[in-house]
């Protein structure tokens, strides 16, 4: 069993992404980290609209960094803070949801302050909170919530607020060159919460007094001046000078964004150090982009949600897909979800027999903190989606008849993980496969390697297994004069299956039965081309 310190030996010069990010947590410490002290990750929500499968890449990623670290740096204390900015105003109604006028009629306000058009909670925000930790819960991350809404009006960020209003005119001076003519003229990192009407106003403040801890406005509508405290929850920030106080009132040491926000976390990084603190590591993932490479976008809807790939694949699966190449643009779509989980079962299959620095580099080591299961997994994934595809059916029961003939040591109760991937493979072969498969009928050439195959499988005994059937097939396309192998398979996959790419036909034929397999082969001999 491999050691803290022998981890954290192998850890520091690991070249793998989440190591690499953790060993710039270290360089925050070049003394070390003061002994108490909590190394702090940060991840971001905006709950106007419900979490997706972005919050979890940013979450599941944020935290294989997290567990890196702390294997570098064994007993220093680690948080992962789940940052909900419900203080937001309500920009625009999201679609979708219900009782839309509920929501039309609280344009502006805080988002814990409207109502919720579901009706099942205090507000709109408290909902929409209530979602996303029902979200990670259900994967198991280990996070703290914490609320802007009960952050402001707490307190928790009232030193902080009060050092920004101390130093109002540099941080302006960072914001403005990044603004428009007409926008720079009215900008304030201040917008206050009308104490009468409760919207969170983007209006010119027309005063500030660091003494007293105040901010002034006109309200609008009327020529009324009013003052209010920016502490309390009286006032909230514009959303980069936000971000960066933030960072600065919670300590946060590690926090990463998509590459669309490389501008604000510089910027934000500005306003934190003119706050005296140190801006957190972090970096910038690429996004994904859809089945015509074009950027996925919420409002076209041509994203792959969290809800419909965990229809197709485990969430391992997912996190796999997330740990895969983090700084490179990845389509997000239904066709990327087979060869996800192959990479995960492979993962988890190479594991046990790597060196320690070979497991370091395991995306099994990051997606299970170290810990990967054992793997048993009689049948692939893969192999799974053609005998769903070839048997015709996406009844989970049905597949595991022919399952248990080929492994009858497995069951749905002792091999969950199968049982998981049939329920997936047959949805998957259902609404994927079956619906573009195009069997061809053999050419006479093709009829006859095929009766010499299905003679070959018939004179095997019994007991014969996939390595046999193997051979077998083997030896009737050399028979057949195929000098290059590969074209009898591939005329195989398209006479048997229905597609030009297949699984290993020794494994199939164990899987789905030799009878079977010998029923399918005198159906397609039976429409040869030109009989």
């Amino acid at each position: 069993m491999t050691s803290a310190t022998e981890l954290a030996a192998a850890a520091l010069i690991n070249k793998a992404w989440p190591y690499e990010e953790a060993r710039k947590l270290l360089a925050r410490y070049p003394d070390g980290v003061p002994t108490g002290k909590a190394v702090i990750f940060e991840t971001g929500y905006g709950p106007s609209g419900l979490p997706h499968i972005g919050t979890f890449g940013e979450v599941v990623r944020t935290t294989m960094v997290r567990r890196a670290f702390e294997a570098m740096a064994p007993g220093v204390p680690t948080r992962l803070i789940a940052f909900s900015d419900d203080m937001d105003g309500l920009r625009k109604v999201p679609d979708g949801i219900p009782n839309p006028e509920m929501l039309r009629a609280n344009l502006g306000m805080p988002l814990t302050k409207v109502p919720d058009p579901f009706g099942t909670h205090p507000s709109f925000g408290a909902h929409n909170n209530a979602r996303l930790k029902a979200f990670l819960d259900s994967f198991g991350f280990d996070y703290e919530f914490l609320s802007s809404t009960d952050c402001y009006a707490s307190g928790m960020f009232d030193a902080t607020l009060l050092k920004i209003l101390a130093h109002y005119d540099e941080v302006i001076n960072v914001i403005l060159p990044t603004l428009g003519p007409e926008r720079r003229a009215t900008y304030s990192p201040f917008l206050p919460i009308d104490p009468i009407s409760g919207i969170v106003l983007q209006v010119p403040i027309t005063g500030h007094d660091v003494a007293a801890g105040t901010v002034s406005y006109v309200r609008p509508g009327t020529h009324d001046m009013v003052t209010v405290p920016v502490t309390g929850g009286a006032c909230k920030l514009q959303w980069k000078v936000d971000w960066a106080m933030r960072w600065a009132a919670l300590g946060v040491d590690y926090e990463m964004a998509g590459k669309d926000l490389i501008d604000s976390v510089l910027l934000s990084g500005r306003v934190t150090r003119v706050l005296g603190e140190n801006p957190p590591a972090g970096f910038n993932y690429e996004l994904f982009l859809d089945s015509d490479g074009q950027k996925i976008s919420k409002s076209k809807g041509n994203g792959l949600t969290i809800e419909q790939w965990l229809d197709y694949g485990p969430p391992q699966s997912l996190a796999l897909y997330m740990f895969q190449s983090p700084r490179k643009a990845k389509r997000l779509h239904y066709d990327v979800i087979p060869r996800a989980i192959e990479d995960y079962a492979d993962a988890l299959a190479r594991y046990p027999d790597q060196p320690l620095d070979q497991q370091l580099g395991n995306a099994a080591h990051h997606i299970h903190e170290g810990r990967p299961p054992a793997l048993d997994l009689p049948v692939s994934f893969s192999l799974l989606l053609n005998l769903a595809s070839v048997a015709a059916t996406d009844d989970p029961a049905r597949l595991w008849g022919f399952v248990s003939r080929y492994a009858p040591q497995a069951s749905p109760a002792s091999h969950p993980m199968l049982d998981r991937l049939v329920h997936h493979a047959a949805a998957y072969a259902r609404d994927f496969v079956m619906p573009l498969l195009q069997r061809r009928a053999p050419t006479a050439t093709e009829a006859r390697a095929l009766g010499d195959l299905d003679a070959r499988l018939a004179a095997l005994p019994a007991d014969a297994g996939a390595e046999q059937y193997q051979f077998e097939v083997y030896e009737a396309g050399k028979a057949a004069g195929y000098d290059n192998l590969r074209d009898w398979f591939k005329a195989l996959y398209e006479i048997l299956i229905g597609s030009s790419q297949g699984p290993r036909m020794g494994s199939f034929i164990a899987l789905y039965g030799l009878a079977q397999t010998r029923a399918l082969i005198a159906d397609a001999v039976s429409k040869q081309d030109g009989v």
